[in-house]
Formats: C-alpha cells, sequence, structure tokens
C-alpha cells in the first residue's frame, strides 16, 4: 500500500481547516458499543459517516494494511477505536500518519483512564501515536461503560442469570454511559476547541457491585446479586463459562483496579464539554429494563 505526493497533493488542494464537517467522517468500530452511537449521533446531527469495521458494510481490519486506504479517502476526521492487538500502537501509529497523509484533519481516540502503562510510561502508547501523527488529535479517557451490564455477552449472561460474578470485591466505579462518551466524541468531530485535549470521562457517582446489581433489582423486579471472587477462583468460573483464558486474565486485572479502587474519582470531561451533567447509572438501567434485555418485570420498579 503506497501513497504517492500527488495522490496527497490532489486530495488536499483547495481544503481548508473549515470543511473538515463537510467531508465524511470515518467511525472505525462503527458496530461497537461506542462507535455505533458515535455513527448515528452524526447522522442525526445531518453529517455523512462512513462506518467502518470488520463485519460493517465498509470494510477495515486492523491486521489487513489493504483496507486502511479506502476508508481514509476523502475523510475529513475520523473516530479511532485501537485493535486491542499486541502490535496495537505500532498500527496507530502508521495509521494515523496515513490518515495525515490522506488529508484527514481531526482526530479522536477512545483510549482509558491510564490502565495497562507500563512502569515509567508517562502516556498510552496508543495515545501517543496519535498525539505525535500530525493531527488536530482528541483523547477521550473514559471509565467503564454502562452497557457492559446488557450488551457485553458474559456479564449480560450473569445479570439474567441473577448473579454478577467478579473479582472487585467491594470497590467502587463511576461508570458511563457510552451515549455520553459519543456525544463527547460528536463535539470533538465537528465542534472548534477541542484539539489537543485529553478528556477523562465519568459518571455522575462512584457505585460498587452491590449497587450496580440493587438498581437492577429495582428496575427489573427480579433479584439480581454480587458475588466477588477471588481472582484465582473467577479465572476458574470464567474459563468454565467459555471465557479464553487470555480474556479471563484482562478482566482479573481489570477488575483488580476496580477492587483497589485504582479510578474511584470522579472526572469533569463530560460536564467541560456538554455543558451538563453526565447521564445516571439509574437512567439508564430503567431504559435498559424496558427493553427486557435483562428479562423481568420490564421496567417497573421494586420500592
Amino acid at each position: 500500500m503506497t501513497t504517492t505526493k500527488n495522490d496527497i497533493a490532489h486530495r488536499t488542494t483547495h481544503r481548508t481547516a473549515n470543511d473538515t464537517t463537510t467531508r465524511p467522517i470515518l467511525v472505525l468500530g462503527s458496530t461497537g458499543k461506542t462507535g455505533s452511537r458515535v455513527a448515528a449521533q452524526l447522522r442525526q446531527r445531518g453529517h455523512e459517516v462512513r462506518g467502518a469495521s470488520r463485519k460493517g458494510p465498509v470494510t477495515f481490519d486492523w491486521t489487513d494494511e489493504n483496507t486502511w486506504e479506502q476508508v481514509l479517502d476523502g475523510a475529513g476526521a475520523a473516530y479511532l477505536v485501537d485493535s486491542q492487538l499486541p502490535d496495537a500502537a505500532e498500527s496507530m501509529r502508521s495509521f494515523s500518519r496515513l490518515a495525515v497523509a490522506c488529508g484527514v484533519e481531526r482526530l479522536v481516540l477512545l483510549s482509558a483512564r491510564d490502565w495497562v502503562v507500563p512502569e515509567g510510561e508517562e502516556k498510552l502508547p496508543c495515545e501517543r501515536a496519535v498525539r505525535e501523527s500530525g493531527a488536530r488529535w482528541t483523547i477521550l479517557k473514559p471509565s467503564w461503560f454502562f452497557q457492559n451490564f446488557d450488551e457485553d455477552p458474559f456479564i449480560r449472561a450473569q445479570v439474567q442469570g441473577g448473579e454478577v460474578v467478579m473479582s472487585a470485591g467491594d470497590g467502587v466505579e463511576p461508570f458511563i454511559d457510552a451515549e455520553d462518551i459519543a456525544a463527547v466524541a460528536v463535539a470533538a468531530l465537528t465542534e472548534e476547541g477541542h484539539g489537543g485535549q485529553a478528556y477523562e470521562l465519568s459518571g455522575p457517582r462512584l457505585l460498587s457491585l452491590d449497587s450496580v446489581v440493587d438498581e437492577i433489582t429495582r428496575a427489573t423486579g427480579r433479584p439480581v446479586t454480587y458475588r466477588p471472587l477471588p481472582p484465582e477462583e473467577f479465572a476458574a468460573y470464567a474459563g468454565g463459562h467459555g471465557v479464553p483464558q487470555e480474556f479471563v486474565g484482562l478482566l482479573n486485572l481489570l477488575y483488580g483496579w476496580i477492587a483497589e479502587g485504582r479510578f474511584a474519582t470522579l472526572a469533569d470531561g463530560v460536564q467541560r464539554v456538554l455543558g451538563r451533567e453526565p447521564r445516571d447509572f439509574r437512567d439508564y438501567v430503567r431504559t435498559a429494563a424496558a427493553s427486557g434485555v435483562w428479562g423481568g418485570g420490564g421496567g417497573v420498579e421494586r420500592r
């Protein structure tokens, strides 16, 4: 895959910084929890969206560089979700540089609050790749998504079965709505003033897993409990439910950080960007319960 100087010159002729949102906006991972919502909110605002994923109408695969240039051609901005593979940072660096070469002017990266940072490193490798790309970049660093409880198959099945099992102890987390993450991403992709910003994003309150299941119980009318397990027992439990071993290790790592309260603080990124409070978990639970995804009373709360 090559990009010539003539190609780049042709794509960038007569473009200015003000026309990024009149061109298509690329959304990677457009079938995922945040990407699907970014695409939907952009379309609601009247923007042309190029949704790309391995299984979407526009094919994009981090492991196949032949799919990269076709999704970038003509785009003015891009929402990026990394590959989650060991070479994710290397791929992000190559893709980000190609994006700039193709005339993409804004890059918005979904990252995380600084987890999996090797000792001594200031920033996550994928973040550094985007920061050093030459584009106007924005980094989003959210906490755990509300939607893990109804859209992640492993956790959703636990809720449906009446018992959420994690190795998170009695820790708390400022869970956030993926809709709020998407709204911040849309602002960064289409509005001025977000270049060079890294926004930490959280919900409006800290929640323990006991509080989470209590909210779900009230909303569904079905009892749901939380069972904390030591990491080794959780590994056996998850493995017995078909979770791949490498993913079990990641879950134990992430749940362990909840247990130790590593990120048990509220962030103000949603308020700074959107000028409002983030959505509360209770509102999310009522909506999810009413959809019937967990079974039960379909949104009838028990008092």
